[in-house]
């Protein structure tokens, strides 16, 4: 082997988890470098070209919020913007953007390359040096050895990744990439406890092939309403390209449940656990016999490109059969496939392997992001690369590292399911998963993150400048809104022509905000709009005024659970004399070893009994150790999870 090089951190794949974990370390000044099996597959999107989404779309403002690029990517390479479930509560308001792929991964490889302190490599690395539990470096296949005092996995589905179509196969990654078998034979010879995920892709096809009168248009939202992920973008948005709807129709699901055990998936080829939240069409119309169409969104992979892709038909079934059921579909029946759909196995950890930082409890520096943890989609990936890269950067640099407390964010949410809750299939953010989603907001994610953010060292002056400028103007405008009042006069023409009723009495701006239907653009039109507020802060207002009592109540709760969080439970503690505790509780918390009482009681099999019964010991421990001078009295044990 030849020493090529010596780094602090070496992150391993480029993708979005890789993209974010190296610009995050080497902004942080540890020595850097990314490797990648091709450096024209930085910040590929071999799955579906678009950013965002309901719950994703707040991932990536809390990954901007943080200091990271994806929010910034997006907005300078975005066809066609819409606010997702605009109808519902803000809670799960959700930004989705259609992405020029090829430009996305320009943007991506250039900010890589702009990035002072982070070299980008070409190689594949097919092992880990580790010595005495610790990470040493990496090899790589032409026989370089690069010693790093931190290593951070974000290797897709390239690691041992397997292509199906049919009955045919063969060893791949995505995109005709290269397959990682090596590393992944490297990784398993170490004892890393690896399982079997599976996830697809739909057919990519011809546009001057479709029918577009057949289908049903999906434009973006009008230019006046349009809102950048990044809290940095100031330049004016305007979407570029529509989209589109066909359906799958009954004669479309005779002809996949006519060839089913064509497909690997259910003649028994394909071994790993696919995704629950994002089936095959074969899977949906197996599962979903009753149902006599679904929806497929006709989506352009680029503006230079006739590439279309077809969300919704993700499938491993065989060629021939593919190019039948898409031509049975109302609008495709002369579409021509350039790439075909296909289902690809990867290895994957458990996530229950690692620590709430991301670093592997068995090989200590080693920190994973992204599906290499269990989880799915891009967003996904690109917070866990984050906070990885973050991680092991204080760590090579000597500095405590960051654990996100749940309630802090969809990234805390989503680090601590994976680690304290497992998955048994890949794992998908949703609103749903968030006990705080009222306060896990898109549009508030940097009053929650960036100041996190600033203290551990990713968030620059430019940011933090801008941050203070827009708190300064929402508070300022809170509080006029306080004290100025509207006449009814003015607010009860608009609220005529919006059908809402405007009450009966007058009051201050803050009062009438608060009644159903009154928006703060319609106050804005009485008293005029206050100075610097934008779209997204006359948002963040409204929302903040009209759900002040339940965001009270939820802040409350978050108080509570707090309290939880800083009862820690010592690393060598014995759950097997707990005899008041299951014996499968006592099981679990001995594997996971959750860090504080909050954590264990998240652990699945672990009863508001049993953690009664761990809060009872850990508090008679802790008096015995006052007791016997180990701890000063009156002092409160100091948690990890930032609060």
């Amino acid at each position: 082997m030849n020493h090529l090089g010596e780094y602090q951190v070496i992150v391993i794949g480029a993708g979005h988890a890789g993209i974010e974990a190296a610009h995050a370390a080497a902004v942080l000044g540890a020595k850097t470098a990314l490797f990648t099996i091709s450096l024209d597959s930085i910040g590929n999107m071999p799955c579906n070209p678009s950013i965002g989404g309901t719950a994703k779309g707040t991932l990536v403002r809390e990954v901007d919020a943080l200091g990271g690029l994806m929010g910034l990517a997006a907005d300078a390479t975005y066809l066609q913007s819409r606010m997702l479930n605009r109808g519902k509560g803000p809670a799960v308001h959700s930004l989705r953007v259609q992405i020029d792929r090829k430009f996305y991964h320009m943007y991506m490889k250039k900010a890589l390359e702009d990035t002072p302190g982070l070299a980008i490599h070409q190689a594949e690395v097919v092992g880990l040096e580790v010595e005495n539990g610790r990470v040493k470096g990496v090899y790589t296949q032409l026989n370089g050895h690069y010693s790093a005092d931190c290593v951070v996995l974000a290797t897709g589905t390239n690691l041992g990744g397997k292509i199906f179509v049919g009955d045919a196969w063969y060893s791949s990654g995505p995109d005709g990439q290269h397959a990682a078998t090596a590393l992944t034979e490297n990784l398993r010879a170490l004892g890393l406890p690896l399982r079997r995920f599976k996830t697809g892709t739909p057919a990519r096809v011809h546009r001057r092939s479709i029918d577009f009168s057949q289908l049903e248009r999906q434009p973006g939202d009008p230019a006046e309403e349009l809102q950048p992920f990044s809290f940095l973008t100031t330049q004016p948005m305007r979407n570029k390209v529509d989209c589109y709807i066909a359906y799958t129709n009954p004669e479309m699901h005779r002809i996949i449940q006519e060839n089913i055990q064509r497909s690997p998936l259910y003649g028994g080829m394909i071994e790993g656990v696919g995704p629950r939240y994002c089936p095959s069409i074969e899977d949906k119309v197996m599962r979903f016999a009753e149902k006599e169409r679904h929806p497929v969104f006709v989506e352009p992979c680029g503006e230079n490109t006739q590439e279309m892709y077809l969300q919704g038909l993700s499938s491993s079934l065989p060629e021939d059969v593919q190019v039948a059921m898409y031509h049975a579909i109302r609008g495709f029946e002369n579409l021509e496939i350039m790439r075909p759909a296909y289902a690809i196995e990867y290895d994957c950890v458990d996530p229950t392997s690692l620590e709430a930082t991301l670093e592997s409890k068995q090989i200590r520096g080693l920190y994973g992001a992204g599906q290499f943890n269990g989880t799915s989609g891009y967003e996904e990936a690109a917070a866990q690369g984050l906070l990885a890269g973050l991680n092991a950067a204080r760590q090579a640099l000597g500095k405590d590292q960051l654990i996100l407390a749940r309630h802090t964010s969809y990234l805390g949410t989503l680090v601590d399911d994976l680690v304290t809750k497992g998955v048994m299939d890949p794992y998908r953010m949703m609103t749903s998963r968030s006990e705080y989603r009222l306060t896990l907001r898109q549009d508030n994610a940097d009053e929650r993150l960036t100041p996190i953010g600033r203290e551990y060292g990713l968030v620059d002056e430019e940011r933090w400048e801008r941050f203070e400028a827009s708190r300064a103007i929402k508070e300022r405008e809170l509080d006029r809104l306080k004290r100025e009042k509207v006449r009814l006069s003015q607010l009860k023409p608009l609220c005529e022509a919006a059908e809402v009723d405007p009450g009966q009495t007058a009051g201050t701006a803050e009062t009438l905000l608060k009644r159903p239907g009154i928006t703060y653009e319609m106050i804005a039109a009485c008293i005029g709009r206050g100075e610097g507020v934008t779209p997204m802060i006359a948002g963040r207002i409204e929302t903040e005024i009209k759900y002040a009592g339940y965001i009270a109540r939820q802040q409350k709760a978050i108080r509570e659970v707090q309290r939880h969080e800083a009862t820690p439970i010592p690393e060598d503690f014995d759950y097997s004399a707990l005899s008041g505790m299951t014996l499968e509780a006592r099981e679990k918390l001995s594997r996971i070893r959750p860090k504080n009482l909050a954590q264990a009681g998240r652990v699945p099999g672990v009863s508001p009994a049993d953690q009664g019964v761990l809060a009872v010991a850990l508090l008679a421990a802790r008096r015995q150790n006052e007791k016997e001078g180990n701890v000063p009295r009156g002092t409160s044990p100091e948690g990890e999870n930032h609060d």
